[in-house]
């Protein structure tokens, strides 16, 4: 049975691939063109995507359908990475570059920078014995954080999926203009994020404790 620890990452690396894979579609269906800077929209002329500013992303190749196919093959290796290697000794390290890559070849900018980083630090806590957990936190309290793991998981999930496709399947038929809706679901993805993943950390210190005893 995998840890919470281990299935939060991996469920955040997916969704961090999810948008890479987006982000990589709407550059491929640009052509054979060259961006016009380092930075560029990947959905310059979506009205859908209108209301994310095009999806901003960046990129080291001078050619969209290039660094397209870039960022989708990234975006890819991450999800097997975090299936099948993310509780391994580099499986932090793995993360962290191939998010440092989707960040240079058109994966996004926010996600992989922020997402990345996140999922990178928490993966070096799978294997951990969560010393400092069952030191500074009660059982009682641990108990009532691992508990809501399940909760804070499922909002958070929902957070990031609300962000996309949500918001382009909702300006199918509403026209979304206020930046302030972006704003505030990213701001809720991001905290339930770091929040599940310090409830997976109480609840993995409960399960290395039924172990030992």
């Amino acid at each position: 049975m995998r840890k919470r620890t281990e299935i939060s990452a991996v469920t955040y690396s997916i969704i961090l691939a999810i948008a890479g894979i987006e982000h990589g579609t709407g550059e491929i269906l640009q052509g054979n063109i060259s961006p016009p800077s380092m930075m560029f929209q990947s959905w310059p002329d979506s009205d859908l995507y209108e209301i994310v500013r095009g999806e901003p992303a960046m990129t080291l190749i001078p050619n969209l359908f290039i660094t397209g196919i870039m960022a989708i093959v990234i975006s890819c290796l991450l999800i097997i990475w975090a299936v099948k290697f993310i509780h391994t000794d580099h499986g932090g390290t793995g993360i962290l570059l191939l998010s440092f890559l989707m960040l240079f070849f058109g994966g996004g900018v926010a996600g992989p920078f922020l997402i990345g980083i996140t999922i990178s630090l928490a993966s070096t806590r799978i294997n951990s014995e969560f010393t400092w957990w069952k030191n500074h936190i009660s059982l009682d309290g641990r108990n009532r954080f691992s508990h809501w793991w399940k909760y804070i998981y499922t909002c958070s999930v929902v957070f990031w999926f609300s962000l996309w496709p949500g918001l382009i399947i909702v300006g199918l038929f509403i026209k979304l203009q206020d930046p302030l809706i972006v704003i505030i679901l990213s701001l809720f993805s991001f905290i339930t994020m770091i929040l599940s993943i310090f409830a997976a950390f109480a609840a993995d210190s409960l399960l290395n404790e039924s172990k030992s005893t």
